[in-house]
């Protein structure tokens, strides 16, 4: 059994969790060491039935199905023990044992931002997410998020567009693409960046993995930015993660009549930084904008600015929408189709909105 085959193993055995993977190690010093202790010794670190499950070894089927899947070139895991493991995420509390891979493997120590927000997110929200994005990974900055829809995907997008790529850290199991809409935004990030899981293959979308998969996101990164939030998002949980791990936390402002701003308006009584363009999250991390690069996001053409500016964040119709822009029913039912296409979610039951679960 080699070193990564060790790991593979433990990080495979019923009921072994991370803390419990670090203190054998701590204790034995490798997982050969660890498989090669007696079931008394194992005892002594970790519960009787999971030193048992040690001395019995992990399913062969799931440890032949990670093999298998290892045969593809653009996959590999790493662990603890690796040089190229995280830096950043080796010094947070609860970091994971082992993490697949599948894309640039080069990326896992690139200089990071974690950028997060609503999977229900606005069309400005949608724009400022990617826009925000490109610029910080033009200036260096790999974009990591977790492949949510709404921002998560902005986010990506703005990333890959830039030259220090984007990371997607999600909860389920590298074989599974979650959600299935991000299918193509899935393969681009394995051709051009990367996705890393903690989660074992075959691992479903649970919402327990989403907290932890968190902590990955924001441990990886030196700040992150919320650009859209409900109060009850699982953003706040990352941006709260960040904070118990010494990162910069940033968020963009918004009206006061939104609720995907009152999350972000909520860190920034925390002591968040208020941004309003790229360059103010690159001063704070050290970091200087490419000339020529735009920072700020794009100006939405003239008619698309009318239509958004007179949405608002009530419920509406189309009709009403028609009155109060000034536009005929073809060309606002034309720009909604595009809004949707482009994967800008426009919010018409706002006060409904609950992101607890991203």
């Amino acid at each position: 059994m080699n070193d990564s085959g060790g790991w593979i193993a433990l990080s495979l055995t019923e009921g072994l969790g991370g803390e419990s993977i670090r203190r054998l190690i701590a204790v034995f010093g490798t997982p050969v060491d660890v498989f090669s202790a007696s079931v008394t010794s194992l005892e002594r670190v970790v519960k009787q039935r999971i030193a048992y499950n040690i001395a019995q070894g992990p399913d062969l089927k799931k440890i032949s199905a990670v093999i298998k899947w290892l045969e593809n070139p653009e996959n590999s895991v790493v662990t603890l023990a690796d040089g190229d493991y995280p830096a950043l995420l080796r010094n947070i509390p609860d970091p994971p044992p082992l993490l697949y891979l599948k894309g640039r493997r080069k990326l896992l120590n690139s200089p990071a931002l974690a950028v997060v927000g609503s999977r229900s997110a606005t069309p400005a929200g949608i724009t400022n997410a990617e826009a925000f994005s490109k610029a910080v990974s033009e200036a260096g900055l790999c974009i990591i998020s977790g492949m949510a829809l709404g921002i998560d995907a902005a986010a990506h997008r703005g990333g890959l567009r830039g030259i220090s790529s984007s990371i997607a850290v999600v909860g389920t199991g590298l074989d599974t693409v979650y959600p299935a809409a991000n299918r193509k935004l899935a393969h681009e990030l394995a051709e051009k960046g990367a996705l890393v899981s903690e989660f074992p293959l075959g691992t479903p979308p649970l919402g327990s993995n989403f907290p932890r998969r968190n902590r990955i996101i924001s441990g990886m990164s030196s700040g992150c930015l919320v650009v859209e939030a409900a109060l009850q998002s699982g953003s706040l949980i990352t941006a709260r993660q960040a904070l118990e791990q010494g990162r910069e936390v940033f968020a963009i402002p918004g009206s006061i009549h939104s609720p995907l701003s009152r999350g972000c308006h909520s860190l920034i009584k925390e002591g968040a930084k208020l941004v309003e363009k790229a360059e103010d999250i690159l001063d704070e991390l050290g970091y200087a904008v490419r000339q020529g690069v735009v920072y700020h996001a794009d100006e939405p053409k003239q008619e698309e600015a009318t239509l958004l500016n007179h949405l608002g964040h009530d419920v509406i119709s189309i009709d009403l929408l028609c009155q109060r822009s000034g536009l005929t029913v073809e060309t606002v039912s034309a720009m909604l189709l595009t809004f949707e296409l482009d994967g800008m979610w426009l919010v018409f039951r706002a006060d409904a909105i609950s992101d607890s679960g991203s």
